[in-house]
Formats: C-alpha cells, structure tokens, sequence
C-alpha cells in the first residue's frame, strides 16, 4: 500500500534521513519523537516531564497534518533513558490521554542524543 508522508513545515529539518509521519489507509505512523528544536539542539535539559509534554505536543501536530488527533492514537512505543523519570513521565502523559489509554510500551534505551530522557513512536487509526 501506499503511503503519503506527514512533514508539518513548522518543523526543523530532521537530523536524519525520515518523516514525521506517514499515513497509510486509515493509518498514521508517527516516527520516534524527541524533545529537539532547530539544528538538532536537545530542548528542556535535565527535565523529563517538559521533554514529555514537547514530545507529545509535536505527535499531536504531527496527527493533525494527517487528519487526526491523538484521541485517534491506538499505540505509543515509549523509550525513557532512566526509569527514575517514569513518574515524571506518567504524569504528563496522563494529560493528554485522560480519557481511554492507548495501549503502549515502555523500556529503557540509550536515545540518539545524550541530553534526550524522552522518545515516543505513535500508531493512530482514523475514520
């Protein structure tokens, strides 16, 4: 099947060779999201819940450049860099699914950048 990538012009250039998005039939992908603004600089050092929240708000961006909202989000592939900032985390993830959670994961990783605590990947379904 086709898809149709989801670069919202808002964005920075990406520090690698990707889309923000993809939409596939009723399907939109969004690539791994991490707290970085122009040229790649980490935003937010040493803060996992203001990480989370740019994260999150970039995926629902992302979603709306596609036709959908994260209301639409059936998955999220969360990687946190410690889990001493789960809590962080959780907290703020909340706010933005405060109704019916999608289903996710969550592991420790090393991110591509050293400053990055935070990345979300994003699988939405829309109507």
């Amino acid at each position: 099947m086709p898809f149709e990538p989801i670069n919202p012009p808002q964005f920075p250039q990406p520090i690698a060779p990707y889309s923000a998005g993809a939409k596939a039939g009723h399907a939109i992908y969004v690539s791994g999201v991490l707290a970085l603004g122009e040229g790649g600089a980490v935003l937010h050092v040493g803060d996992a819940a203001a990480q989370t929240r740019h994260v999150l708000e970039t995926i629902g961006i992302t979603l709306e450049a596609a036709g959908g909202t994260l209301a639409d989000v059936a998955m999220n592939h969360i990687f946190l860099k410690d889990f001493a900032d789960y809590a962080a985390f959780n907290a703020v993830y909340a706010e933005f699914f405060p109704g019916d959670k999608p289903a996710r994961f969550c592991i420790r990783a090393d991110l591509v950048k050293p400053d990055c605590l935070v990345e979300i990947a994003s699988i939405a379904h829309i109507g």
